[in-house]
């Protein structure tokens, strides 16, 4: 396998081009990165700004510079000697007429080539909730027309900027009303077409609107049909979908959905004429050596993620690097049958959690918590009850169609079950979920699936609501224990199951808990467990080693494009769990001088003192160094961000507002406190704040360059986020997706000023990120399959410390960084290890050791002072060969 050595993550559009990605190509290789990590560049709906909205895997966005531009990017980077690994999405699809599969479906119905592409339920029409109210309701305000389209050569059913193309086998009876001889003409092109010459329609059709006074005519008479109630009703009873008003699509939709997005359909990647189509145009780029890797974007959301990459496998050959965005649980490994290098990296930010959280300061955490919120919520409980809200509410359409498998089946069996029994067992089950999903088959569920499924069994209550019949009936479907007639069904209730799950863990625990137990943000990430309790250096190696062994060459992330906060903004905030006290008591100083502006609402308190305590943390991980003083400007642009960050954080939580149904008083009363917060009239607050903050802003840089050093050194491929080498202080999307500036980050690498490793430190983590790549290029079989070891330290301050190596034969590299930095960074003392000491064991008897950041050298000894290995610089990585292998000065 063809592997990197670290990757750097490109997000494409919001000013990001082909054309500016070249831009950057020498900076890239300049920081010492080996392959170009791209987001989707595939064609996708206009105006977007992730790719993930796909409307056309078969070329370039043009938007970004199509097949030219793509062209001199790949060329700018073979130049360069970097390879490309490309982000591909085969779950799902822009539910969009831009996409023509799916327009074809649309217009065509059951006689499209592409009605099989897509997840949609085949007995009953397609439903397209576009409708700001119930069709009746836009019916009788007139709010539908049907006209022709001399751009496209339809005919569409209008509703104000969506033309809907009808079907062509309708066309007769409606123009026929018009009694226009052009309809006549419009309507024999229709007559005879099918799918595979509706081009040829359309061209006909185009050719015959082009009599402008002919064409006038006809949209006249179709405008005062259009004015007619029951033609239009007869219009859109005639076609193979229905308009849904698109708040009822949680309640009922035809088609699968990405999560919640009804703009996104599900794709049948399963069935193999589906796979080659979504993957030709990505396989050619791979064999023809354009592409060298791939991300696949959510394997959890497919029928058959273990098939689906065998195949990918064997289309790709062996040499193709290839990884899966996943989530894994708490102790939970990938399926080891999967072809793949490893994930994209979530699990490893859990592990960084365990190194830089002080876990002995949790009870105190607690206590300045519950005296600000009044009590510490039960986050099992909290989780249950978010789950349930999805299964209940947001995903009740997914939960009604596994009710109505299950009822099939059951009344197939002659079982007496109730829709409600087993509604309530299957909600349950998926409330009780540890994990995203299991792994079942057609031909049955995997053994230690089984089990998992068994134990998630156990903890559904019976008798309080639950059904404990229904739930072992459900069970049995799961695992395959269905026969004969019973196990088509059975089959296709598991794999919806499936489906199911991840989506409500992600949409309940990520956007819904993340946002409603703010105790300590920094572990509502994803990846990680807020119920967790973090903070445990023995946890940290054991997961190191665990990964090593497990999954070497996965992605070791710190930051992506759904993280919740920027990885500077998380390393900060870790700190507050070293000084809990100190934090509370600012806090509640802070909700004191603000007491004035908290409203009563009929609803409560608006902001509620959780959400006071989210808005300071984080304020406090986003605010930059001396923003006090930075101007009325600078202030506003910081209270942009912060407020969009407010809203979307209430609507995620869920409790007072939501996507759905917003309270705007509400909103604007927490928005309206928000923003005082960053106003530069408000400057005892801002001065206040700045001078509370600075301690944790210098703990939180040196915590930044230990979280840098472990991604560098640590088993898995590092991947740097984009801009993220420099300082990243960013919220949740979409403000950690904002154009990198490729000018500052040149000049940054130029700083030689930066390279010092004095306080404040800021400049070298780039610089750090740099050397660690020089290292890891010339010793490449070392980092790929080293093992890990854990470097235990003794000693006064020895908590403060991690230290690992590296190892592989002869070859050595010992990472050493500080830990729990409040107290001497923050606060200025004396680092509390001058008499701590590593105990290098073997590794340090016999041979010189060489700090490849600073080029000091370390005479053999078995026992290594923490106090002399740190005494120039916030961190070291020392190595066992030769100082002609490594330069020995910073360049």
């Amino acid at each position: 396998m063809t592997l990197p050595l670290a990757t750097y993550r490109l997000q494409f559009r919001n000013g990001m081009t082909f054309d500016r990605a070249v831009e950057l190509v020498p900076y890239l290789k300049r920081l010492g990165v080996s392959h170009l990590y791209a987001s989707p560049i595939f064609t996708a709906t206009q105006g977007s700004t992730h790719g993930y909205d796909v409307c056309s895997h078969l070329e370039f966005d043009p938007a970004l510079g199509g097949q030219a531009g793509f062209d001199r990017l790949s060329e700018a980077l073979k130049r360069a000697g970097l390879g490309l690994v490309l982000d591909i999405v085969p779950n799902h699809m822009a539910a969009s007429l831009e996409n023509d599969w799916w327009r074809s479906v649309v217009e065509w119905g059951g006689r499209s080539p592409y009605r099989f592409h897509f997840d949609i339920d085949r007995d009953e029409k397609l439903t397209l909730p576009i409708l700001g109210s119930s069709f009746a309701d836009a019916l009788a305000r007139g709010e539908f027309a049907v006209r022709p389209d001399g751009g496209t050569g339809r005919l569409v059913f209008a509703y104000f900027d969506h033309a809907l193309p009808l079907d062509p086998a309708s066309y007769d009876d409606i123009l026929r009303l018009t009694g226009e001889p052009l309809g006549a003409m419009i309507a024999a092109c229709a007559r005879q077409a099918e799918p595979a010459s509706e081009h040829r329609m359309h061209r006909d059709i185009r050719a015959l609107l082009a009599d402008e006074p002919a064409a006038a005519r006809l949209e006249q008479a179709l405008a005062a049909l259009s004015k007619e109630p029951g033609f239009l009703d007869g219009v859109h009873a005639a076609q193979s979908w229905r308009l849904l008003f698109w708040k009822d699509a949680r309640r009922h939709l035809s088609y699968r959905r990405f999560f919640e997005i009804t703009g996104l359909v599900g794709v049948r990647v399963e069935d193999a004429q589906v796979f080659d189509d979504v993957h030709r145009f990505i396989l050619d780029l791979v064999r023809s050596g354009r592409v060298d890797g791939l991300r696949v974007d959510h394997v959890d959301g497919l029928a058959d993620p273990t098939g689906y990459l065998e195949r990918l496998r064997r289309e790709i050959g062996p040499d193709v690097y290839l990884t899966v965005e996943k989530i894994l649980g708490e102790g939970e490994d990938l399926p080891s049958e999967w072809p793949i290098a490893g994930t994209t990296g979530y699990e490893f930010i859990a592990a960084l959690a365990d190194l830089l959280v002080d876990g002995g300061r949790k009870a105190a955490l607690d206590e300045s918590y519950a005296l600000a919120v009044g009590a510490v919520p039960d986050l099992e409980a909290e989780r249950l009850q978010a789950k349930r809200l999805m299964t209940g509410r947001n995903f009740e359409t997914e939960m009604t169609k596994l009710v109505r498998l299950a009822a099939a089946a059951a009344a197939n069996d002659v079982i007496s079950l109730g829709a409600d029994s087993l509604s309530r067992a299957i909600a349950g089950l998926i409330a009780a979920f540890p994990v995203y999903r299991t792994y079942g088959t057609e031909a049955g569920m995997p053994e230690p699936d089984r089990y998992l499924l068994d134990e998630v069994a156990r903890r559904v209550p019976i008798g309080e609501g639950n059904d404990g019949e229904a739930l072992r009936f459900v069970l049995g479907l799961l695992k395959g224990e269905a026969s004969g007639k019973d196990a088509g069904r059975a089959a296709e209730f598991r794999l919806r199951f499936q489906q199911l799950t991840g989506p409500v863990t992600a949409k309940a625990v990520e956007d819904t808990l993340f946002y409603r137990c703010n105790r300590f943000i920094a572990a509502n990430e994803v990846g990680c467990d807020p119920a967790v309790a973090y903070g445990s250096l023995q946890r940290f190696h054991e997961a190191m080693v665990r990964r090593a062994r497990l999954q070497p060459l996965g992605m070791s992330t710190t930051a992506t494009h759904d993280t919740k906060r920027g990885e500077d903004a998380r390393a900060r905030l870790y700190a507050l769990s070293e000084a809990p006290d100190a934090w509370g008591g600012a806090v509640a100083r802070w909700r004191g001088m603000h007491a004035g502006l908290v409203r009563a609402l009929a609803g409560g308190p608006a902001p509620e003192p959780e959400t006071e305590w989210l808005l300071y943390q984080a304020l406090a991980g986003v605010w930059p160094e001396g923003a006090e003083s930075a101007g009325r400007a600078a202030l506003q642009d910081l209270s942009a961000r912060f407020i969009g960050y407010v809203e979307k954080s209430l609507r995620e939580a869920k409790r007072r507002t939501n996507w759905e149904d917003v309270d705007e008083v509400y909103e604007d009363a927490v928005k309206s406190y928000a923003g005082r917060l960053v106003s530069d009239e408000n400057r005892a607050f801002l001065v206040d704040f700045a001078a509370a903050l600075a301690p944790f802003i210098k703990a939180g840089t040196l915590n930044s360059l230990t979280q840098t050093l472990v991604k560098m050194t640590a088993p898995g491929i590092p991947d740097i986020y984009q801009g993220a080498e420099m300082q990243d202080l960013s919220l949740v999307d979409p403000d950690n997706r904002r154009p990198v500036d490729v000018r500052e980050l040149s000049r940054g690498l130029d700083d030689d000023a930066s390279h010092a490793a004095g306080e404040p430190w800021l400049g070298f983590k780039q610089h750090l990120i740099a050397r660690c790549l020089e290292l890891r290029r010339a010793h490449p079989t070392l980092f790929e399959a080293g093992s890990y070891v854990p470097l235990e330290v003794t000693g006064p301050g020895s908590g403060h410390v991690v230290a690992f190596a590296r190892v592989l034969g002869e070859e050595a590299a010992i990472s050493v960084a500080p830990r729990l930095a409040f107290g001497f960074a923050g606060r200025g003392e004396t680092p509390p290890w001058t008499e701590a000491v590593i105990d290098l064991g073997a590794l340090g008897r016999e041979r010189m050791l060489t700090d490849v950041l600073t080029g000091r050298r370390f005479d053999p000894a078995s026992r290594l002072s923490v106090a002399a290995v740190l005494q120039a610089g916030p961190v070291a990585l020392l190595t066992t060969m030769g100082s002609g292998a490594i330069p020995s000065e910073p360049s």
